[in-house]
This record gives C-alpha cells, sequence and structure tokens, in this order.
C-alpha cells in the first residue's frame, strides 16, 4: 500500500474513532441527566448503572453508526480539500477513482465492524439496556407491553390476554382454548396468570376449564391454580424490543416461529433481521457520497460541506424511519423497506461520483 492510501486510511479511521469518543459521552451525559432522579429514586446498585451505560453505549452506536461514519468522513475530506491537498493529489497523475481506493478500504474495516457489531455485541447490548428500563425506569401503564394479543401458540391452542405487565410477569383476562381438528375440546380461562420463575410455572386466579362433551359441559371452578402450560413467557407475550436481543440465527428461527404463530410484530422482527445486512450496505454508499459531496474546495469552506452532508444525513434517516414505520404498520414488504434507502442513496452516490470525476 502506498503512502497515500496510508494516509488516507489512517485520516478516515482516525477520524471516525474521534467522532465516536467525542459523541458518545455527550450522549450518555444527556441520557444519564433525563435518568438520574429515577436511578436515584429506585436506589439502583451502582455496578448496575455501570453495565446500563456500557449497554448504552454500544445501543447508542449501533443506532448512530452510518451517521458518524459520514459526517467523520465529510470533516476530513473537507480539511484535505481547504488544504489543497487533494488538488496536489490529482494533478500529480492520481485518478479520482484511484484516490476513492483508500476510502473503500476504510470502509470495509468499518464494515466489518458493524456486522460485528450488529450480530453479537448489540443484540447483548439491547438487552441489557431495555431489561434495565423495564425494571427500574417503566412503572404503572408503561410497563404494559402489548394489549389485546391473540395468537396461536402451537397446532392445537389458541391464547388471549387483554394486557401483559412485562415488569411483573402477569397478564390479564387470560383465555386459552384446545382444539382436535376444528373441534373445541377445552377452555381455561383466569383473570390472571403470572409466571412464576422460580418453578417455571403459571399461577392462574380464578381458574376455570370447561370441558366440552357430546351431553354435558364440564366445568372446573378454582380460585387459584398452579400448572404448567406447553408455551413459554415470550410465546405468550413477545416483547416488541425482542428482536433486537437475539443472535441471528436465533432470531431468524424466532421470525419463523412468530410467523406460524400469526404474531402481528413479524414485520417489526423482519426490520431487524434486514438491518443487519442492510447497515454494512450503506457504509459503502454513505462513504462515496461523502467524498464526492467534501472533495472540492469550496468558497464557504468547510462549513458548507457539512452542512450539505447533514441534511443528506437527514434525508437518509427519514427515508429509512419512514419506510420503516411503513413495513410496521402495514404489510408492506421489510426488505424492500431496508434495503429502498440504500438503492436510492446508491444511485445519488453513482450521479455525485460522475460529477466529482468530471
Amino acid at each position: 500500500m502506498k503512502i497515500l492510501d496510508w494516509y488516507i486510511l489512517k485520516r478516515y479511521l482516525f477520524t471516525f474513532t474521534m467522532m465516536l469518543l467525542l459523541f458518545i459521552p455527550i450522549g450518555i451525559t444527556v441520557h444519564l441527566a433525563e435518568k438520574i432522579g429515577k436511578i436515584l429514586e429506585q436506589d439502583v446498585p451502582l455496578n448496575e448503572v455501570l453495565w446500563y451505560l456500557l449497554d448504552f453505549t454500544i445501543y447508542f452506536a449501533h443506532l448512530l453508526f452510518p451517521l458518524f461514519l459520514f459526517l467523520s468522513v465529510i470533516w476530513f475530506t473537507s480539511k484535505l480539500a481547504n488544504n489543497t491537498e487533494i488538488i496536489a493529489f490529482l494533478s500529480s497523475g492520481v485518478s479520482f477513482t484511484r484516490f476513492l481506493r483508500p476510502y473503500l478500504i476504510g470502509s470495509s474495516i468499518v464494515a466489518i465492524l458493524a456486522i460485528i457489531l450488529g450480530l453479537f455485541l448489540a443484540p447483548k447490548a439491547s438487552e441489557g439496556f431495555n431489561d434495565f428500563s423495564f425494571k427500574y425506569f417503566k412503572t404503572g401503564k408503561s410497563a404494559v407491553e402489548n394489549r389485546n394479543v391473540f395468537k396461536q401458540i402451537n397446532d392445537n391452542e389458541i391464547v388471549y390476554v387483554s394486557r401483559f405487565d412485562v415488569k411483573n410477569s402477569i397478564g390479564h383476562d387470560f383465555t386459552l382454548e384446545h382444539f382436535e381438528g376444528n373441534e373445541l375440546k377445552y377452555k381455561i380461562s383466569a383473570s390472571n396468570i403470572k409466571y412464576v420463575e422460580a418453578d417455571t410455572t403459571y399461577r392462574l386466579t380464578n381458574y376455570v376449564k370447561r370441558d366440552i362433551l357430546e351431553r354435558e359441559d364440564e366445568l372446573e371452578i378454582i380460585k387459584t391454580k398452579d400448572t404448567l402450560f406447553t408455551f413459554q413467557v415470550d410465546d405468550l407475550i413477545p416483547e416488541v424490543y425482542a428482536a433486537e436481543t437475539k443472535m441471528y440465527g436465533e432470531l431468524k428461527r424466532f421470525i419463523e416461529k412468530e410467523k406460524m404463530s400469526g404474531s402481528s410484530n413479524v414485520g417489526r422482527f423482519q426490520l431487524v433481521l434486514y438491518r443487519k445486512w442492510s447497515l454494512p450496505a450503506s457504509v459503502f454508499i454513505l462513504t462515496i457520497i461523502a467524498v464526492a459531496v467534501s472533495s472540492m474546495k469550496r468558497r464557504g469552506g468547510m462549513g458548507v460541506n457539512l452542512a450539505v452532508g447533514i441534511c443528506i444525513a437527514m434525508v437518509f434517516v427519514f427515508f429509512d424511519k419512514i419506510f420503516g414505520v411503513m413495513a410496521e404498520q402495514s404489510d408492506f414488504s421489510p426488505l424492500v423497506a431496508v434495503w429502498f434507502p440504500n438503492v436510492i442513496f446508491g444511485i445519488l452516490a453513482a450521479y455525485l461520483l460522475y460529477n466529482a470525476k468530471r
């Protein structure tokens, strides 16, 4: 690798690292200032707070990974342009395509980091971040994760709960119907169902079981009953953030299971799955756009390049959020929702690169 490649690659990686080190403490400070009252009120142990902040750091970095990269590339490339270093490179006979090579090498390194972060580190961090939030920050109605859940948990059984308290593992207005073929065999209902983690049983309050017989139904009524079911708590009410906490293989199996059960959150889960691969692709696209936008020396200096870059970044985020919401709330394809912004901005990258070469 030549001196030019090393020079740009080191600036690429150094600026991106410094951008992370600059913005992450700001994010932690703002978030901690918002939550410090509840943390002190709940008397949270210091070690749990430190682990929570570490999980938040990884969660926050993964969430804004492309934007940090985009702004860092614009920043240091604009400095190269203002110092007329890019003009010197190109005047020495280096083509613009050759000039772009160290950027693509740097993008490959960052994309690999994004894959590692998305497949392994981010799920664990998301689990710790959300568990801490539900344990200490969610109270009252805010602890209710889902309402009016009606789903098939296996080939023969359907369950319903009106709402589920994640913090206390309690479901309200529980009903289970057992079918054989198209025929209802028995129905279990209870005012509450609570998962008892100590012995992995379910405690039902105001338990009623109705066996459907040919001549006359049989009723079993018990005030409180501890029993076993074939489903787990996640099968009963999967949290909306469940997909974010699972490794790639586990997430694929989870989605297949949710499809079989008729879950309404499948689109949300598929978005998380597809983004694990669209994020690394966006690294290359945003890098090319950033270089094309900031490689020319402008009268307004770096400020103009940063302003243009921030506008492009905001449009990228807008597209990503709009199509994400469409996939979550409708039958719009999650695959299209995830990759459409990359396709649009990929076309933009090709157009800007063509004009930059000229």
